[in-house]
C-alpha cells in the first residue's frame, strides 16, 4: 500500500476548500507573478501577505513541515538569493543594465583575474526574487499535509486532465513519501544488523561503495513497488477505456470567494503591467539611500 505524507483532519477554512480550488488558486498565483512579469515589490508584498494568512490558516504544526521549510528556505535564500546578487540573472536585463551603485567586488575565479561586481540593483533584485518564490512556495507546501491524498486524482481529473494525467499525478504525490519510508526501514535494518551509518568515512568513491547496503535494497523496493502497481492497473484494464470516478467534488461558496480572488490577483497583474506599466523592476530610492 502506497503510503502518503502526513496528512491529517483539521477543521479549518483551508481543509473546507475544494481540492481544486486551492490548485486552481496556486496557479493564479503562479502565473500572476510571472506571466506579467511582476517585479515591484510594492506588488508583490500584498500577495504575500495573503498567501502567508492561507499558510496560517492552514493550522500546520511545524514539526511536520520543518524539513520541507529547510529544503525551500536553503533553496531559495541560499541558491536563487546568491544567485541574483551575483549574476542579478532570471529577471529583467534592467537589473544588471541601469546604473547602480557597486558595494563591493567578488572574487569569482580570481585566478582569471574576474572581478563581479554586487550592485545595490543586484541586492535588491535578490530581495524581489526572494519573495517571489517564498510567495508560491507557501502555497504549495501545505497541500500534500492538508489535502485529502484519496482525492488528487480526483481533482485533476474534475479540472480537465486526461485519466492518464490525472492518476500520474496521484502516484506522484504518492511516491515521494513511499521512498522516504523505504529508505527509513532500510536504514533501521541496516543499523540492528550493526552497520554504523555515522562513521561512513573515505574519499567519494569509498562513501558511495559503502552505502549501497542502503542505496541498492531501496532501489529494488521502488522497483518491485512500481511493477505491482503497474499490475494493479492492468489487472482492472486501465487505459482500455473510460475511468469512472467514485468520489465527486461540488463547489461551495468560499470556493467561488477564493476562485475570484486568485482571478483578480491574476488580472490586476495583468492590467497593471500591460495597461498602465506598473510592475517593472526599478530600484526605490531608499534602498539606494541606505548604501550611498
Amino acid at each position: 500500500m502506497l503510503v502518503t505524507w502526513k496528512y491529517r483532519l483539521r477543521d479549518t477554512f483551508i481543509q473546507r476548500l475544494d481540492p481544486r480550488t486551492r490548485l486552481i488558486f496556486l496557479f493564479s498565483i503562479i502565473f500572476a507573478l510571472t506571466i506579467p512579469e511582476i517585479w515591484d515589490l510594492r506588488i508583490i508584498l500584498p500577495i504575500f501577505a495573503i498567501s502567508l494568512t492561507l499558510y496560517f490558516m492552514a493550522r500546520i504544526e511545524w514539526k511536520d513541515v520543518k524539513r520541507g521549510w529547510a529544503f525551500i528556505l536553503v533553496f531559495v535564500i541560499f541558491i536563487v538569493g546568491i544567485n541574483g546578487v551575483l549574476s542579478g540573472r532570471g529577471g529583467p536585463s534592467s537589473v544588471t543594465n541601469i546604473e547602480s551603485p557597486i558595494l563591493f567586488y567578488v572574487p569569482v575565479l580570481d585566478w582569471f583575474g574576474w572581478m563581479v561586481p554586487i550592485t545595490v540593483s543586484k541586492l535588491w533584485f535578490a530581495l524581489n526574487q526572494i519573495i517571489r518564490m517564498l510567495t508560491m512556495a507557501i502555497l504549495a507546501i501545505p497541500i500534500p499535509y492538508t489535502m485529502d491524498p484519496n482525492i488528487y486524482g480526483t481533482a485533476f481529473k474534475r479540472m480537465g486532465a486526461s485519466d492518464n494525467v490525472s492518476f500520474t499525478m496521484d502516484l506522484a504525490f504518492r511516491f515521494l513519501p513511499t521512498f522516504a519510508r523505504d529508505f527509513t526501514i532500510t536504514v533501521d535494518a541496516q543499523r540492528a544488523r550493526g552497520y554504523e551509518m555515522e562513521s561512513l568515512k573515505g574519499g567519494l568513491v569509498e562513501r558511495i561503495r559503502r552505502l549501497s547496503p542502503l542505496i541498492i535494497p531501496v532501489v529494488m523496493q521502488s522497483t518491485v513497488t512500481g511493477e505491482e502497481v503497474i499490475d494493479a492497473m492492468d489487472l482492472r484494464a486501465f487505459g482500455t477505456s473510460k475511468r469512472t470516478w467514485i468520489k465527486t467534488l461540488t463547489y461551495a461558496p468560499r470556493d467561488y470567494f477564493m476562485l475570484g480572488l486568485g482571478a483578480a490577483i491574476f488580472i490586476s497583474c495583468c492590467v497593471l503591467k500591460w495597461g498602465f506599466g506598473i510592475g517593472g523592476f526599478f530600484v526605490p530610492d531608499f534602498f539606494t539611500n541606505l548604501f550611498v
